[in-house]
């Protein structure tokens, strides 16, 4: 592939744009600077240098994030700043999405990408892929509230009970809840149903994929190939 067409799919701009950084020498190929836009290098293993910032050839978008309270999963936040303001603009020039959204005053593990193959994988409902939640609720916890939430709560406005796949309490005001679905403010209304009410939520898995608490939040990292697999995905 030529360097001109590496940086674009990158997320570099235009095409002429990516010219441009080419020839004004900003970019680099194992440490010598390459001049020529035309040049054609192997995208397999491949790092580069665009202004002394290091990358490596990515095909697809695979990141996950710490997400942190305060952050829309929007393009167009309403009212608070978006979550796509945490990542760099290469990324968003590659039309990087959220797999599923969380609410902007929960936290935790949040995907990106720009497979929507992946995205779609994420947030079927007919993948019963498991998304983990630590919810601390307002009043203690009774053994009949998470008996609801084992056997099914009905929601406002649906028709027929949705459960939990599994919940247990931490402590007296912990509870962690695994839920396949993603209706809108689910758990939330989950435990409203149940007589409780949410006052902090955090996603700490998907799937089997935990999200690593040493992540600071508000700070992602790429998720490898093999890493996918936990998600049960495989890249095409």
């Amino acid at each position: 592939m030529t360097l001109e067409k590496i940086l674009q799919s990158q997320g570099f701009g235009s095409r002429k744009s990516c010219r441009t950084l080419i020839r004004d020498g900003c970019v680099s190929i194992q440490g010598n600077t390459c001049l020529d836009p035309d040049a054609a290098f192997s995208t397999e293993n491949l790092f580069f240098e665009v202004d002394g910032e290091t990358w490596r050839y990515r095909r697809h978008v695979y990141i996950a994030m710490h997400k942190p309270s305060g952050f829309e999963c929007s393009h167009q936040p309403q009212h608070h700043p978006s979550v796509f303001s945490l990542l760099p603009p290469q990324l968003i020039q590659r039309g990087t999405q959220c797999a599923g959204r969380l609410d902007q005053d929960t936290t935790g593990l949040l995907f990106f990408s720009d497979d929507g193959a992946f995205i779609h994988a994420l947030i079927s409902p007919r993948k019963h892929l498991a998304k983990v939640y630590e919810a601390q609720v307002r009043h203690e916890l009774q053994p009949k509230q998470i008996e609801a939430l084992r056997s099914g709560v009905l929601l406002h406005g649906e028709k027929t009970p949705v459960m939990a796949l599994s919940c247990n309490a931490i402590d007296e005001h912990l509870l962690n809840l695994a839920i396949s679905e993603g209706k809108y403010h689910q758990v939330k209304r989950m435990i409203a149903a149940a007589g409780n009410r949410v006052e902090k939520l955090h996603r700490c898995a998907i799937g089997s994929f935990t999200l690593d608490e040493t992540l600071p939040e508000g700070e992602w990292r790429w998720v490898e190939e093999d890493e996918l697999a936990k998600l049960g995905y495989t890249p095409a």
